[in-house]
């Protein structure tokens, strides 16, 4: 996929905020060794927009439409083992980084990085090494996987936009008392005092991710 050597680093850009968007690309595209080939506002259309520009490295925002940049990631890997993924993201919790990871991203910075050094990231990126925002990692360390299971992250998931037990039950086609029972489980799990604590504290570390 890589062209020769003085070929500049080819850049997909996928981001659901066009702003941001541009400006990564404007920035980005002011180093005479890359150049931006494709964007998109969508974390479905990475893997498609890719096999038709062929990117050497693919920068994806996490939270996005379609497809958050964790699962495109993972399936651009797939796509495309040789295309170098870095996220790139407003939220840096520790969570999402052990994601990333875990789905074979390369890289993975905060948006406020400065421009210079994350044209740096995207050149290490591209060079086979792994670059990580130094902090988030310490955190990530500090912080450990996920207590909650999948089904105690999906109620907390529903339960972000308030409602009663019984409207979450309904929305989730579960029970009351299941949703009781994963809600007290997850307020336990994560120390909180309620369950909007619960709520709080499991989105700052990065647990709550998924549809």
């Amino acid at each position: 996929m890589t062209g020769p050597a003085n070929a500049p680093i080819r850049l997909l850009l996928a981001d659901d905020q066009a702003l941001v968007r541009g400006a990564l690309a404007a920035l980005l595209s002011l180093e005479p060794d890359l150049t931006v080939v494709a964007e998109v506002g969508r974390g479905d259309e990475v893997v498609p927009e890719a096999r038709r520009t062929r990117p050497d490295v693919a920068l994806l925002d996490v939270e996005m439409p379609g497809l958050d940049g964790i699962a495109a990631a993972a399936a651009l890997r797939a796509a495309l083992p040789a295309c170098r993924v870095l996220v790139v993201t407003t939220f840096g919790r520790p969570g999402y980084l052990r994601r990333a990871m875990e789905a074979g991203a390369n890289g993975f910075v905060v948006k406020d990085t400065p421009a210079r050094q994350l044209a740096d990231a995207v050149r290490r990126v591209h060079a086979g090494l792994r670059v990580v925002d130094p902090t988030l990692a310490a955190e990530t360390l500090a912080t450990g996987a996920s207590p909650l299971t999948e089904r105690e992250a999906e109620v907390l998931r529903a339960a972000r936009g308030g409602g009663t037990v019984a409207d979450l039950a309904g929305a989730l086609h579960l029970s009351e008392g299941t949703v009781r029972n994963h809600l007290s489980a997850a307020i336990g799990k994560t120390g909180a005092r309620n369950r909007a604590e619960a709520v709080r504290i499991a989105e700052q570390n990065g647990w709550l991710l998924g549809e």
